[in-house]
């Protein structure tokens, strides 16, 4: 079973996004915020990492550099979930070393073609 890692610090959007993968046979983990994401990342190597930009204290691209500069993360794909919608937003984030980008609000069937996309 693949594994999915969630840091959003939106609770209403973590437990829906989480549900819902679930329901499609992932095994899922949680974190709401971005310290808790890049701990767990590092113990439990998830196969797949879907991250909020916009977070307090530790920011999406804050997580993003630390999971891309520790080895035993390094090379797991990384997705951005973001309100954030402007192309040099996506831009960045892309030059920064994330593989996808979904801007938010998305409908969770989007959700799933961009998981099925990077666990082939």
């Amino acid at each position: 079973m693949k594994k999915i890692l969630l840091i959003e610090d939106t609770r209403e959007i973590l437990e829906n996004f989480t549900e819902y993968l679930e329901l499609h046979g992932y095994e899922v983990h949680a974190a709401d915020n971005g310290e808790g994401g890049v701990a767990l990342a590092a113990e439990i190597s998830p196969d797949l990492i879907i991250c909020d930009a916009l977070m307090a204290d530790m920011d999406g691209f804050e997580v993003l550099k630390l999971i891309r500069s520790t080895p035993r993360t390094a090379e797991i794909p990384f997705v951005f979930s973001t309100s954030l919608s402007e192309k040099i937003d996506r831009a960045e984030a892309l030059a920064l070393g994330a593989d996808d980008y979904l801007v938010k609000p998305f409908d969770l069937g989007k959700l799933l073609l961009v998981v099925k996309k990077w666990l082939v």
